[in-house]
């Protein structure tokens, strides 16, 4: 697990670490000129030319002491400042003296000749950029994007991306590398800061470990270590141990997502998956997952006599272990009908999905039955219906809206985006590093319902469930892109990809790619 942290907690731990602790300002700034550099340097070649673009605080401090660092190194640096040094800080003020004392060339925004270069630092803003960039920033900032650098190395954060939602605050420099230090920024993790980003580095430049906890930083990422967090799976069991999960789900003529929620619950490790689906589709699902267990029902007599009734919905409730609602179940009367049936019934945890959260969309009413061990996965258009704002709105801040929804209710609000935030009731923060674009196909979403669904039914609580499961689910999407290529993945295959990233056998393989990447 690796902490993220906002703008305002890196400034505590600064603060601690500089104040409290005792460490200098000058080292710690030294520390991360050199990671800094150290990227430049490779970036650049043998002789390449390096340009650094400073504002007046330290991030500028940083550029200007990895300009100087890399003019040792045998490049030609220069540095842009953004105004006059003498409104910079005291850091910037001693950092800008020694690269003049050892030849680095020093110039004002306005006195500057544009002209090519290898690469170009990006020192402008750092993490305390809370609001739009305009004035002679804002002219700064687009003319830096007018220079012609090779490539594109940001200090901590990319001038105009917000760090703590990752929002653009205005004329945005796009980093083809990003070293931040000590702790990854919550804005680098989410989109669209994380696409101006580029490769990030989060380099040690010398906070102590106590620093992140005074901090209180809360917003977490999963590793490949904490696939050790999976429920264990005894020898001794049968699969009454492993949970039973009931899928609700899948009209006529849409099966599909009700089975890939329940093949997915069955991959990650459910003992018993039962699908509570329209007659229409029995002859479907016998087919193509025969290991579950269907609970047929005639549509035009639900809740009417010889049709399923509440009784019946109560009962399979109660056998459920964790209920998965809303895959493929349609927007009429009859899906708000079931919606509202099994959330009253329920007591085992539900993730409530696509079409679950269209019911409760359209009737509001429903949210009285949230409770704790309710799990919602809407993503930006879903969240949008339930929110009543637009998608816009909801993407300047994913893990604040996600945070206040999850809040509100007391549930635990699974967020899809290209980087998943998962807020739980519990006031954990979660935000997704795994996943590619071979998962932007239909069917995904449902694939992710059933894992969730099925860590629930092993005994995980709401948040780790959902976490831990958006986090493989993203894994097992890496997993089907490298045996079938990006283009050509389905939501069968993530489904199907579960197992190895979930094995002993998966982990290693995973351990051995990344060594060899290393290498």
């Amino acid at each position: 697990m690796r902490y993220l942290v906002s703008g305002a907690q890196m400034k505590e731990i600064d603060r601690f670490t500089i104040q409290e602790v005792g460490i200098p300002s000058l080292v710690l700034m030294e520390r991360a000129a050199m990671a800094v550099a150290e990227e430049a340097h490779r970036a650049a070649g043998p002789g390449g030319r390096v340009l650094a673009a400073a504002g007046l605080g330290n991030n500028g401090a940083d550029a200007v002491a990895a300009a100087r660092m890399l003019k040792e190194k045998g490049h030609p640096a220069a540095v842009i400042l953004a105004g006059d040094p003498e409104r910079g800080t005291e850091e910037l003020k001693l950092q800008i003296e020694i690269a003049r004392r050892l030849g680095v060339e020093i110039e004002q925004f306005g006195d500057f000749i544009p002209g090519g270069c290898s690469v170009l630092i990006d020192g402008v803003f750092g993490v305390g950029l809370n609001r739009p960039v305009t004035g002679n920033y804002g002219d700064f900032l687009r003319f830096l994007k007018e220079i012609q650098a090779e490539t594109v190395v940001a200090v901590d954060v990319p001038s105009g991306v917000s760090s703590d939602t990752g929002a653009l605050l205005g004329p945005a420099l796009r980093a083809d590398v990003t070293v931040t230090f000590g702790y990854e920024k919550i804005g680098c993790a989410v989109y669209p800061g994380k696409d101006y980003c580029g490769r990030l580095v989060v380099a040690d430049a010398g906070f102590p470990a106590e620093a992140v906890r005074r901090s209180g930083a809360s917003v977490f990422a999963w590793e490949k270590e904490d696939l050790s967090r999976l429920p264990a799976r005894p020898a001794y069991s049968n699969k009454g141990t492993f949970g039973k999960v009931l899928v609700a789900g899948g009209r006529k003529n849409m099966a599909g997502a009700a089975c890939l929620a329940a093949l997915a619950a069955y991959r990650m490790g459910a003992g018993l998956v039962k699908i509570l689906t329209p007659e229409a589709n029995r002859e479907i699902l016998q087919t193509f997952l025969p290991e579950a267990v269907l609970i047929p029902y005639e549509e035009d007599r639900l809740f009417e006599e010889g049709g399923l009734s509440q009784e019946d919905v109560e009962r399979l409730c109660r056998e459920a272990s964790a209920v998965v609602l809303g895959p493929g179940l349609g927007r009429d009367e009859t899906a708000g009908k079931l919606v509202q049936a099994v959330l009253s019934a329920a007591c085992s945890p539900v993730v409530l999905d696509a079409d679950g959260l269209n019911a409760v969309a359209e009737r509001e009413e429903l949210t009285r039955y949230f409770t704790e061990n309710i799990v919602i996965t809407p993503h930006l258009l879903e969240m949008s219906r339930l929110l009543g704002v637009p998608v816009g709105e909801i993407q300047k801040d994913l893990v604040g809206t996600a945070a206040r929804y999850a809040d509100r209710y007391g549930i635990t609000c699974v967020l899809k985006d290209a980087a998943t935030v998962v807020a739980g009731g519990d006031g954990s923060l979660f935000v997704n590093g795994s996943g590619c674009s071979a998962m932007a196909k239909g069917g995904t979403g449902d694939v992710l319902s059933g894992v969730i669904g099925a860590l629930l039914a092993q005994g995980l609580d709401e948040p780790a469930a959902a976490s831990l499961g958006v986090y493989v689910h993203g894994l097992a999407g890496e997993r089907a892109a490298e045996l079938h290529g990006e283009r050509a993945v389905l939501a069968k295959d993530v489904a199907d990809a579960l197992g190895d990233v979930c094995s002993c056998r998966g982990r290693q393989e995973i351990r051995k790619k990344e060594v060899k990447d290393d290498e």
